[in-house]
């Protein structure tokens, strides 16, 4: 290094103009120094309330999606019990389904407000609203239910109580059904004819309207059955049938469709035919003869006639007649 001397100069104005060059120097050194520090320090400022916003967003992104999280478990309570509430009874199904277009507007604007990224504070305090309203509905439907369950209870033991009396009055009735049928029975039974006095005989027909009786069978034209009523004081007044049935001395029952035989059911539903049927009308409680015809057009058989009188489905009396065979001369 090489150093190289100026001759000093004793000239007062050079010497103020180096001061003053100096001077200029150390302010513009100055201000450049302030300049930096104050570049640094709005750079340090900034970059620190960069990290602040970024801590804030940060926080307000946590407690956002704090709240949404908060606010979709409320959600989903709701939704839980308006479910066990439909399953608990069928009423209640039948009162929320009333109501579900309502409920389901709510939970969906719920559930939109949940689902947005973006969401305000504003919104999610108005979702907190909504489920409170829901909340607040399903307290309603919870109270009507319970009182739809009361009333149901008391509609249900009202009715035990009416089916009990209705069995306990079913059953008096059947008893005295019973009764009054038995007593019926007994009325009806006793109410049935009973026939004595039987008299029976075989007629030949003469000229004239003369009338032979006759034990011969080929002679006999006719059966005249005579018999009395007896007298009953049960029976009620009226028109009565009697059923007339004669068997024939080989087995075989006497019926002519054409003569009005036919058949009819005695007290243990047997059908039995009859020969003749006829109706008289009784007087109660007095005696009354009656007179039955047979007329047939073949031959009567010898041998055993028997002769059954049937009213009310009950033999009420019978009686036999005897025809012999004829002499050379009958």
């Amino acid at each position: 290094m090489s150093y190289e001397n100026f001759p000093e100069s004793n000239n007062p104005e050079e010497k103020n103009v180096v001061v003053k060059n100096n001077n200029n120097r150390n302010i513009l050194t100055g201000i450049l120094i302030v300049a930096l520090l104050a570049t640094w320090g709005y750079i340090i400022y900034d970059k620190n309330k960069t990290k602040q916003e970024k801590q804030d967003l940060t926080t307000q992104i946590v407690n956002s999606d704090s709240s949404k999280n908060e606010l979709q478990r409320e959600l989903n309570d709701a939704a839980l019990r308006l479910d066990a509430l439909k399953t608990s009874n069928v009423k209640a199904d039948s009162l929320l389904k009333t109501k579900d277009k309502d409920i389901q507007e709510l939970k969906s604007k719920v559930q939109a407000i949940i689902n947005n990224k973006n969401a305000t504070q504003a919104q999610l305090a108005e979702a907190k609203r909504l489920i409170a309203e829901l909340k607040g509905n399903i307290e309603t439907y919870t109270a009507q239910i319970d009182s739809l369950k009361t009333a149901n209870t008391q509609l249900t033991q009202e009715k035990a109580q009416v089916i009990q009396e209705r069995d306990v009055a079913a059953k008096n009735y059947d008893s005295a059904n019973q009764v009054i049928k038995q007593k019926e029975n007994v009325i009806d039974i006793g109410s049935t004819l009973h026939a004595s006095n039987f008299k029976i005989v075989g007629l030949k027909e003469k000229s004239g309207g003369r009338e032979k009786v006759t034990s011969k069978a080929r002679r006999v034209d006719k059966l005249r059955i005579s018999f009395d009523i007896d007298e009953n004081r049960i029976t009620q007044s009226g028109p009565k049938d009697i059923y007339v049935c004669i068997t024939a001395p080989d087995g075989n029952p006497v019926t002519v469709d054409a003569l009005g035989s036919g058949k009819f059911n005695t007290r243990d539903s047997t059908e039995k035919p009859f020969t003749k049927k006829i109706q008289i009308n009784y007087v109660q409680g007095e005696k009354q003869p009656v007179t039955v015809e047979w007329t047939q057009n073949s031959d009567f058989q010898t041998g055993n006639y028997k002769i059954e009188i049937y009213n009310n489905g009950f033999k009420i009396g019978e009686g036999v007649v005897t025809f012999k065979k004829g002499g050379l001369f009958g």
